[in-house]
């Protein structure tokens, strides 16, 4: 995997870093500290001494005196040594920086609390974006591949994306046994890439797997939990209009959400397209908010008599609204949503990221196309720069 240009900010001290499996984290850490003692939990020995005696991580470290970072990689696999990290941290014969990977927040809830209250700094690492890969950016593969460095990479990726999920089954789900029938969970994963892009009905989901209500909400947390899905809620401050109350709810990679998403006869491309290229746009707002620091939050725009603005940003020196379009043409009517956010919030910035290859304006309203968007988003950089440039053309 590609290792360089990434935009996640390197900690300034020990960290706890996040990110689904196959996002570069490893790759990563060993450009950034080559001469790091690393510890790979994934290697099956590795995993097995020192779940056997966590305390034997102290004396791995005695035996590099060298060594001034400490990586742990899929410190979930052996939660204990959360307490030797600890412990060391506290009083350990040295300062040493620790950094953690992890790609499932399930096991490590209890003793990364403990350890986040000011010990370890949490950062996120996410799929790539269409600015780190530069150049070699290409809007069509990414809806149909997706952006996970593993899959993007790989010399077969479109085999690589088809083991993706059944990785997860295989490694996560069953040999961590976070589910006790791992087939129900596996037609869950079908039937929750529907709500992909859409408002969570838990019950819908419910009854297309043909399981209880509250074990699709113990599903949904393990798929939160294992950092393949996330929630985006609706935005509500300073609500003029009555707004709908369900999250809306997405596969954390477009090409992820494709290979889970059955298609048969009946299913349109551009349906399945336009999910994936709102969930492209999703995944890239994510990593752009949390390559910045978190402090701005991701929500919808969703009213009970279905106006909806697919994206809205809101947080310190940003708040930007974005509707997404998957056509090549926007017509005035297309702006309704937009027109309606902006009667109840004039001091938002909005844009009509659309399939087009022109920027344009529209009713005052920029229409920019959307992997000129992608490309254009970096982390030290404002959401919405693109829609200041000077060759946008008010039209007739």
């Amino acid at each position: 995997m590609e290792s360089g240009g990434r935009f996640l900010p390197v900690p300034a001290g020990s960290c706890l870093l996040l990110g689904p499996r196959g996002t570069g984290k490893s790759t990563w850490l060993r450009a950034r500290w080559p001469a790091a003692l690393h510890l790979d939990l994934l290697d099956a020995a590795t995993q097995r001494s020192l779940q056997a005696r966590p305390e034997r991580l102290e004396d791995l470290i005695l035996g590099r005196p060298d060594a001034e970072v400490i990586v742990i990689d899929e410190v979930q696999r052996v939660p204990a040594l959360l307490d030797v990290v600890h412990r060391w941290i506290e009083s350990g014969p040295r300062p040493r920086r620790f950094v953690l990977t992890g790609s499932s927040a399930r096991k490590l809830r209890r003793g990364a609390a403990n350890l986040l209250a000011g010990r370890l700094v949490r950062a996120e690492m996410h799929p790539f974006m269409a600015a780190e890969l530069g150049p070699a950016f290409d809007l069509q593969r990414a809806l149909r591949l997706g952006l996970v460095p593993l899959v993007w990479s790989a010399p077969d990726p479109e085999a690589a994306l088809r083991s993706y999920a059944a990785l997860y089954l295989r490694e996560e789900v069953q040999a961590e046994a976070l589910v006790r029938d791992v087939g129900a969970f596996a037609r869950f994963l079908e039937a929750i890439s529907f709500s992909h892009g859409g408002l969570l009905n838990l019950a819908e989901v419910a009854r297309e797997c043909e399981v209880g209500r509250k074990t699709v909400e113990g599903y949904v947390e393990i798929l939160e939990d294992l950092l393949l899905g996330f929630r985006v809620p609706v935005f509500a401050r300073r609500a003029r209009r009555q707004l709908v109350a369900h999250d809306k709810f997405y596969i954390f990679d477009a090409g992820v959400y494709r290979s889970l998403r059955p298609a048969g006869p009946l299913d349109r491309p551009e349906e399945i397209g336009g999910h994936a290229l709102e969930g492209l746009v999703a995944q890239h707002l994510r990593a752009w908010i949390a390559y910045r620091g978190g402090a701005e939050r991701l929500h919808h725009w969703h009213t009970r008599a279905g106006t909806e603005v697919d994206f809205v940003v809101y947080g310190p020196g940003t708040f930007a609204a974005l509707e997404v379009k998957r056509s090549a043409r926007v017509e005035r009517r297309d702006l309704r949503a937009l027109k309606a956010f902006l009667e109840d919030y004039p001091e938002a910035a909005v844009a009509m990221l659309y399939q087009g290859r022109e920027p344009r304006v529209l009713d005052g309203i920029p229409v920019l196309p959307c992997e000129t968007f992608l490309r254009s988003l970096r982390p030290d950089a404002p959401l919405l720069r693109a829609t200041t440039a000077p060759d946008l053309e008010t039209s007739p």
